[in-house]
């Protein structure tokens, strides 16, 4: 029985991640299907518009036998850490296989260009690129395409190459395998019955849901309006460089900015530049808000424990076959190392107006199937 390892958000779950998944149980004879997943905060900086106890429900419904949290502190941050973290979390696990979705669905390809990116010849142009003011993300891409001819900027393959860097650094025995991604992540045009979470997000109330989402994957799906929260966060701070993200210089303008922004959409355009992507500016947001500092991040730079969010039969028989096999503590039970989760819960919950999710939070609610 492979044990075959997923890296998602589900923010929210839809025909194209059922689409994964039946994909991975076609490629492999009943495999243990071990999810790590943001809960309620993502790596492009938004909030979840599903809890991670219905994120969670949803996934077992669906084909997954163990659902995993991705910490906050890895969760909201670039694809590298983001993958630090789960890649990390995966290989704790014992995971054989991480599966992933893929534009180019070339993973020769994408082995090359992650053994790239860990040259010095790579590192020394992505830096020089961004002393000239580009941001990470395209200096990464102009890089390979400058030493390899090729580049890499779309969003699951620069996932997917920061996955493969991350088996390769820690010296893991993952097979990284990929699956051809269906739809366009940036695409406004709705068609077909596979469109992605951000169409989706962005026409909640336009579309009818039923098309998009398994029937027993429709949840409330909360509003994450968070910017009234934001902005009295940052009137009342009077130094915002603390923060993780938050680039030296750059809380003058985020403080200029706020002051005549009315919307989260007035103030990203305020701050927006040729060096800060949108999604980079959004984690500023989300670690200002969240009060995430700097310092708290670097106490938090490696993987600690292993949080369970839920299981079915199989995935609590895999979980209690490798749990003395696994170097670091496996949480059932709430802990004094989820305190940042709970923090960053009760914030959420004062969005959403959701006040059970902080109960929840504390009795670290497993989902069982």
């Amino acid at each position: 029985m492979q044990k075959v390892g997923i890296i998602c958000e589900y923010n929210p779950f839809h025909n194209g991640h059922l689409y994964h998944i039946q994909k991975i149980k076609e490629i492999f004879d009943d495999p243990t299907i071990i999810l790590v997943m943001s809960s309620h905060y993502t790596e492009r900086g938004n909030l979840s518009i599903l809890n991670k106890w219905d994120k969670t429900e949803i996934a077992l419904n669906n084909g997954v036998d163990l659902v995993v949290e991705l910490p906050f502190e890895f969760s909201t941050q670039s694809s590298d850490i983001f993958a630090k973290g789960a890649v990390g979390i995966l290989n704790h696990l014992k995971c054989e296989y991480i599966v992933f979705g893929s534009e180019s669905n070339d993973i020769v390809k994408l082995n090359t260009l992650a053994n790239i990116q860990n040259t010095i010849e790579y590192n020394y142009e992505v830096k020089k690129l961004m002393k000239q003011g580009t941001s990470y993300p395209k200096a990464a891409s102009s890089a390979l395409k400058h030493l390899h001819g090729e580049e890499v900027d779309t969003p699951n393959d620069i996932l997917a190459l920061s996955y493969i860097k991350e088996i390769k650094r820690i010296k893991s025995d993952i097979t990284p395998l990929s699956i051809k991604r269906t739809n366009d992540f940036n695409s406004s045009k709705i068609q077909g019955n596979i469109i992605s979470a951000n169409l989706i997000r962005n026409n909640l109330d336009k579309i009818e849901i039923a098309k998009y989402v398994p029937k027993n994957a429709i949840k409330n799906y909360y509003k994450v309006d968070y910017f009234n929260y934001l902005k009295y966060k940052i009137l009342s701070e009077n130094d915002l460089s603390i923060y993780q993200t938050v680039d030296e210089g750059i809380e003058n303008k985020i403080k200029k900015g706020i002051e005549d922004s009315y919307t989260l959409n007035d103030l990203t355009l305020s701050v927006k530049s040729k060096r800060y992507t949108y999604n980079k500016i959004n984690r500023m947001f989300i670690h200002i808000l969240t009060s995430f500092t700097k310092e708290e991040a670097a106490k938090r730079k490696d993987i600690r424990y292993i949080r369970i969010l839920g299981f079915n039969k199989k995935g609590r028989e895999y979980l209690n076959s490798i749990k003395k096999q696994v170097e670091i503590p496996i949480y059932t039970n709430f802990n004094k190392d989820l305190e940042l989760e709970l923090k960053v819960t009760k914030i959420y919950a004062q969005i959403v107006n959701d006040p059970s999710l902080i109960k929840k939070e504390i009795k670290n609610i497993i989902i069982k199937k």
